[in-house]
């Protein structure tokens, strides 16, 4: 089979994993941190490294660029504990091949070594070296459900490519974030992000927003405007509903992405561009072309890389992280301190489909941090038809005088009811919450969690 390096500080992880491919026939050595991983791969020269991110010492992320130039053509996996998106964005811009969260699933981590050890290399591969840098709060997106991963992989190796890109995804899903998150990870990250709504406006008055017109080039034009190309010259436009666009609208768009140029109405110049065209659509752009309301060679322009953002409904476990992150963004919008909140009212939402997905939860937050009296946000302050609906189907009076949680103290009721839903198993807990063995036996009995009788145990980390 192949030979393959496991790198992590954690020696039982290590002998398990070591354990599980030498069965399947690799030849497996591990080193514990960095620097000996780096010594070990030059002399073992293996064909893929498990490289753990946290580790004392260098981490794996400053390591990974020593790693792929030691060994070349090595294919690397990052494993770690944590979630956020800029680690994984930054891992596959810095050349990781895949990105695996602990705990780790065996059979997640199978599939990917197969898929990794069975590619070829070749060079139209994009290997991205440099570092992300910094998104803003405001620009950080929330996610530990395996979609979302996918997504911030996605974003960490297209960002620095100029490839254009169609953001796909229902209304409210946050199109316009994984755009400006492109932007802020990629080459030009300071320079202008501009968004234009292709179906707020009709089409002569989004022909001149786009394109910019002259002085008397219609009635009303009484100076000289840059359109919206023009104004993302060095940086990224941003074209949200681009399904709506007329025909003529499309024929136009297409000619920008083919030859960066286009003509402001009025003038007799061509204008250049060099901004990059990031699209975003809630519409099933390939039903539009086989009905032939969408041109099909604009379609494949646009989708040269797709990303596509799951429903709210689709991705439960990432509400939890939702709320706390909006919550706190509101407060310090509106100059609040709601940092309760009731397990009625966590219930209730947890129960809800969320049609307008995280833009209507977003909303619903806003207006009861609004109306909120106290530092409490209850099941009182959400919409009727989210307050009456619960996973139990009890009626809401029945909650009223269920303790009220913390944000912190979220946590304490996610887990329960996830070890419950689990049959206490804690492998499919782990993986569902997003953590280590150890981080949850912590949680365990830092909230003195007592299992039913009879729970069983799972069989490894």
């Amino acid at each position: 089979m192949s030979r393959i390096l496991i790198v992590d500080d954690d020696v039982a992880s290590c002998r398990t994993l070591q354990f599980h491919l030498t069965d399947q026939g690799h030849e497996v050595a591990s080193a514990h941190s960095v620097d000996d991983g780096l010594e070990m791969a030059s002399s073992e020269n293996p064909s893929l490294i498990i490289l753990d991110i946290r580790m004392p010492g260098r981490s794996g992320l400053e390591g990974l660029p020593e790693f792929k130039q030691s060994v070349k053509g090595v294919r690397i996996i990052m494993i770690t504990a944590f979630h956020d998106m800029e680690s994984t964005i930054e891992a596959m811009q810095k050349g990781a091949d895949d990105y695996i969260h602990k705990p780790i699933d065996i059979d997640e981590l199978d599939t990917a070594i197969e898929k990794l050890l069975t590619r070829p290399q070749t060079d139209d591969e994009l290997l991205i070296t440099t570092s992300a840098g910094d998104p803003s709060d405001t620009l950080t997106m929330v996610g530990r459900s395996r979609a979302m991963k996918e997504v911030f992989k996605t974003i960490g190796l297209v960002a620095k490519s100029p490839a254009t890109v169609l953001i796909t995804g229902e209304s409210g899903t946050g199109k316009e974030l994984v755009a400006r998150a492109i932007q802020h990870s990629g080459d030009k990250p300071d320079g202008p992000f501009v968004a234009v709504n292709c179906a707020a406006l009709v089409e002569t008055l989004l022909e001149s927003d786009m394109f910019g017109h002259e002085k008397g080039a219609f009635t009303g034009a009484v100076s000289r405007q840059e359109g919206k190309f023009s104004l993302a010259r060095g940086g990224t436009i941003f074209l949200d509903e681009v399904g709506e666009l007329s025909p003529a609208m499309q024929a136009k768009l297409l000619r920008v992405l083919q030859y960066k140029e286009f003509t402001p109405l009025g003038a007799k110049q061509v204008q250049h561009t060099d901004a990059r065209v990031i699209t975003a659509t809630n519409v099933d752009l390939e039903q539009k072309v086989n009905e032939g309301k969408f041109r099909k060679d604009l379609y494949y322009r646009l989708q040269v890389v797709n990303i596509h953002l799951p429903p709210l409904r689709e991705r439960r476990e990432d509400l939890v992280d939702l709320i706390q992150t909006l919550l706190g963004r509101i407060n310090r919008e509106l100059h609040r301190n709601v940092t309760h909140l009731s397990k009625d009212a966590l219930d209730c939402m947890e129960a809800y489909d969320w049609p307008g997905n995280v833009r209507e939860l977003e909303n619903v937050l806003m207006k009861g941090v609004a109306l909120s009296r106290d530092d409490t946000f209850t099941s009182a302050l959400l919409p009727k038809m989210i307050s009456t609906r619960n996973k139990t189907g009890q009626q809401s009076a029945n909650h009223t005088l269920l303790t009220e949680l913390s944000l912190e103290d979220i946590e304490k009721t996610h887990v329960m009811r996830v070890l419950e839903a689990t049959g206490w198993h804690k492998g499919q807990a782990c993986e569902i919450l997003g953590v280590s063995r150890p981080r949850l036996r912590r949680m365990i009995n830092q909230y003195e969690l007592i299992p039913p009788d009879g729970s069983h145990e799972d069989d490894i980390d």
